[in-house]
């Protein structure tokens, strides 16, 4: 009789061996069902609840992927490649999940077949090195010099990206926007100093892109209508000073015997006030924006002095403001010189929809812009902000790095070709699992074929007879005409990077899960609370 040896905690969960790897391809595998259909052109949108009750309506895979709240560890793994994806490239976050659960797919029959999990990693490894170095190798190198040609190139980059969002009816317009105001940015390419702002109400027709800093005109006090609303080459005074009277009831006491003295303290107070207003007055700023509240007293002051304020300035607008105009955000009226005015070509406040816009035009110091986007209703609005900035970010990474390919699954089916000719060179195992690498990556082409409700096996069929030709490279799924085309020369680009960005980051979650044959679950803690569902006291620890 042997004693029984407890190692871990009582009521720990573990579970080992091949059925836990088989339950976690599963378990990623629902999680690619669950946004499968949203690939492509024709891919079905998501409409997804909260908690709290707010409607998400999304074709973004990394979107619908961090609203779903997912709690299996494993499938986590997919739900980091898709937010890696976005950060990174910030288009293909559907096509990352999905390769990565068809990589785990091709594997299980392999595992159930008592394959030894490190075998495929191996062969997977190298796959994806050969897959990479094939991409590289077929990409098309940009020529950045003619800026004509390289416009052409961005903007079908941008409309391909917005091939499969709500509003790729609009996507010539879009793009045109999209390209104009990622070239307007200086070459660091910051997204920062891109401002997306959202105006219900019009038509998405009339969005517009402003050549500047644009923000909602904030609260204002009486006296504002007086202030004029258009400056050329004004001052602008950016604060951080409260502009108001304030009733101190909160954070003194003052004990007074007679009214005098009572006077006396209520006089230093308006004339703390003037003080500041005649030290900006003094500065020659015509524009003041203050992050803190500008108050009644002060709005009347600077209208009678022909000055434009706006107080509670989002800080940051305001920092886009500062960074666009130039000046320095300051704490205190006394050191207002010229040096941390900012100034611009000309400012204005506009009426966009329902709502009033500050706008800064023709700013010296950083180039930026701000989109102002119409639409009808706000989940649209939402989703036209998240496509747009897919769009903004690939266009960044095509001006990066000039290497473009193929889209509509040509490039993977390419890379397929070449992975399954290549295996056929190798006389070990390494065969079976490189031929599975090179299956899995039609699931792109096949997904796109499916989710238009095209026969995929027909097309796939004859785009694999296309592209054993020497001139089939760019052959993908025509998704207007249910055919096969050329994608290259039907303008259906996207920079080779999110093809290998995606390859990279599947291949590595498929690699990370398969290498994982047990999960430890920890039991609770005895202080995390009551249980869920136990009894609840009365509050304050009484009991029932």
């Amino acid at each position: 009789m042997q004693p029984q040896i407890i190692l871990l905690k009582e009521g720990t969960d573990s579970s080992q061996g091949k059925p836990q790897l088989i339950s976690n391809i599963n378990a990623c595998a629902a999680v690619v069902d669950a946004i499968r259909t949203t690939l492509g052109p024709r891919g079905m949108d998501k409409l997804i609840v909260d908690s709290k009750g707010q409607a998400t309506i999304s074709n973004d895979g990394a979107t619908i992927l961090k609203q779903l709240d997912i709690v299996h560890p494993a499938a986590k793994t997919l739900v980091d490649i898709a937010k890696s994806q976005d950060a990174e490239v910030g288009d293909g976050t559907t096509t990352v999940v999905l390769l990565a659960g068809q990589f785990l797919h091709e594997c299980k029959r392999l595992i159930e077949e008592g394959v030894h999990p490190h075998n495929i990693v191996r062969s997977f490894r190298k796959a994806t090195r050969l897959a990479i170095e094939k991409i590289n190798e077929i990409s098309v190198k940009v020529n950045k010099q003619d800026p004509k040609e390289l416009r052409s190139i961005l903007e079908k980059c941008a409309g391909t990206s917005m091939n499969s969002k709500l509003i790729h009816q609009q996507k010539d317009f879009f793009a045109k926007m999209v390209v104009d105001a990622v070239m307007s940015l200086d070459s660091l390419l910051p997204l920062d100093m891109i401002g997306i702002k959202k105006v219900p109400g019009g038509s998405l027709e009339e969005s517009l892109l402003i050549d500047g800093v644009a923000f909602k005109k904030t609260f204002s006090y009486a006296g504002f209508e007086m202030q004029p609303k258009r400056y050329d080459n004004p001052k602008i005074a950016l604060l951080n000073i409260e502009l108001e009277l304030k009733a101190e009831r909160d954070n003194a006491e003052i004990r007074v015997n007679n009214v005098e003295e009572y006077q006396k303290i209520v006089d230093t107070e308006w004339n703390i006030l003037y003080e500041k207003l005649d030290l900006i007055h003094k500065s020659g700023a015509k524009v003041v924006l203050s992050k803190l509240p500008i108050g009644d007293v002060a709005t009347q002051y600077f209208a009678d002095r022909d000055m434009f304020c706006a107080g509670r300035v989002v800080e940051e607008d305001l920092k886009r403001t500062m960074k666009a105009c130039g000046g320095a955000i300051m704490t205190t009226a006394h050191d207002l010189n010229d040096s941390v005015l900012g100034t611009c070509a000309k400012f204005e406040e506009r009426q966009i929809g329902a709502d009033r816009y500050n706008l800064f035009m023709g700013c010296p110091q950083a180039k930026t812009c701000t989109i102002v986007l119409r639409g009808g209703a706000e989940q649209f609005l939402e989703e036209t902000d998240r496509s747009l900035h897919d769009a903004i970010m690939i266009v960044r990474r095509a001006l990066r790095h000039d290497a473009v390919v193929a889209g509509g699954g040509a490039v993977e089916l390419e890379v397929s070709k070449h992975l399954r000719e290549y295996s056929r060179s190798i006389a070990s195992k390494e065969q079976l699992f490189m031929a599975a690498f090179a299956k899995a990556l039609e699931i792109i082409p096949r997904q796109l074929c499916d989710n238009a409700g095209f026969d995929s096996t027909t097309i796939l069929n004859k785009l694999r007879a296309r592209h054993a030709e020497a001139d089939g490279k760019w052959y993908g799924v025509d998704v207007l005409n249910e055919d096969i085309t050329d994608n290259f020369t039907a303008c259906v680009w996207e920079p080779a990077l999110v093809k290998i960005n995606a390859l990279t980051a599947a291949s590595e979650a498929a690699c990370l899960i398969l290498s994982v044959d047990e999960t430890i679950k920890s039991p609770r803690s005895s202080y995390d609370g009551p249980a869920p569902g136990g009894p609840m006291g009365r509050g304050r620890g009484r009991p029932m």
